[in-house]
């Protein structure tokens, strides 16, 4: 049944496929460096990022030789910067072991640190046309759909059991198009939630799940444990010319990065004048800032935030600090999205 699919899906994509600045490049780093960065992150907004990295990192050996607080820098907004850590990581080690040049083979991508099965599988073959599959979210909802399948797609098992059926598919001649084209049809007409363009879908007659109309109930996936909580005060604290941040512990949550000075609870205006004069500072004017949230997969943060003005944050007794003016926020220092609603505040003028 699923080989009915192969051709009319490869002959849409074709024709349909959007343009996007990684594709059609025949170029194994930005296939790698695209697919890193579309892990947890929309198609739209990774084109920036990309274009971005590309252009000061067109090359293996230049991301293997950058400094890392730059790297940080040109992931900014990214998150998740352990993927680009391990990036780097690999990267050394292809610059040692291969010439600088990604291996055309998938085991050895595999082997890379931060390479999944998925991502050898698209690298293999979109740049080197190697007969391996691809199979991220959007593959497996496709072929759940299509084989009218109730497992559980969060299950290890039935990844590689779904691997397992289209590499029985897998058009020799072209299958970096073929991994591509099941990507597409995920991501632009087979989509989740009850939004999905059947009747716009190329491969819609071999459909099981559409022909019992059962599109809605698939895929099967279990429900994820529920976020711990943890309330935040965030602060936001400038003497006119310098903002205070903080670096992270180099282990743990955002580890390396650099933050806004916060600390575990809400606090009432007084603790956070309190808060700040604990520092050794003296308050002149303090904002309550509206509340904001950040989610991580396993970690959601409630935070509220006050902007300080203070006298002068070099009369601070806390040494961990460290004053940034406008500038270096911008091009030196990589503050996470999870600040995102409050990193903004560093390049407006205080009263």
């Amino acid at each position: 049944m699923l080989e009915e699919i192969v051709i009319p899906l490869v002959k849409w994509y074709r024709d349909n496929k959007r343009i996007l600045p990684w594709r059609d490049k025949q170029n194994a780093y930005y296939t790698w460096v695209s697919e890193i960065m579309l892990q947890q992150t929309r198609v739209e907004a990774v084109k920036p990022y990309f274009q971005r990295f590309i252009t000061e990192l067109p090359d293996i050996e230049a991301l293997a030789d950058c400094p890392q607080e730059k790297l940080l820098k040109l992931w900014e907004g990214l998150g998740y910067y352990n993927r680009v850590r391990n990036m780097q990581e690999s990267a050394l080690t292809v610059k040692k072991e291969y010439n600088g040049r990604l291996p055309e083979d998938y085991q050895a991508l595999l082997s890379l640190k931060g390479i999944g099965s998925y991502t050898a599988g698209a690298i293999a073959s979109i740049a080197y046309e190697i007969s391996v599959p691809a199979v991220d979210g959007n593959v497996l909802r496709v072929i759940s759909r299509i084989t009218e399948s109730t497992e559980d797609i969060s299950k290890q098992s039935v990844r590689k059991k779904i691997e397992q059926q289209i590499q029985k598919i897998m058009p020799a001649e072209c299958p970096g198009d073929f991994n591509q084209a099941l990507m597409e049809l995920g991501a632009v007409i087979c989509v989740p939630n009850g939004q999905a363009k059947c009747e716009e879908c190329p491969v819609a007659s071999a459909c099981l799940a559409r022909k019992h109309d059962k599109v809605d109930d698939i895929p099967v996936k279990a429900p994820k444990k529920a976020r711990t909580l943890e309330n935040k005060t965030v602060f936001i604290i400038q003497d006119g010319e310098y903002t205070a941040i903080r670096k992270r512990p180099e282990a743990g949550l955002l580890a390396g990065l650099y933050e806004l000075p916060n600390i575990q609870g809400h606090l009432d205006r007084e603790e956070a004048l309190s808060y700040v004069e604990g520092l050794g500072l003296d308050p002149l004017y303090i904002e309550k800032l509206p509340p904001a949230k950040h989610i991580f997969s396993h970690i959601e943060w409630r935070m509220q935030a006050y902007r300080i003005k203070v006298s002068s944050l070099k009369r601070t007794q806390d040494k961990e600090l460290i004053f940034a003016t406008r500038e270096q926020s911008g091009k030196q220092y990589a503050i996470p999205s999870a600040f995102g609603a409050y990193a903004k505040y560093i390049k407006e003028e205080t009263r």
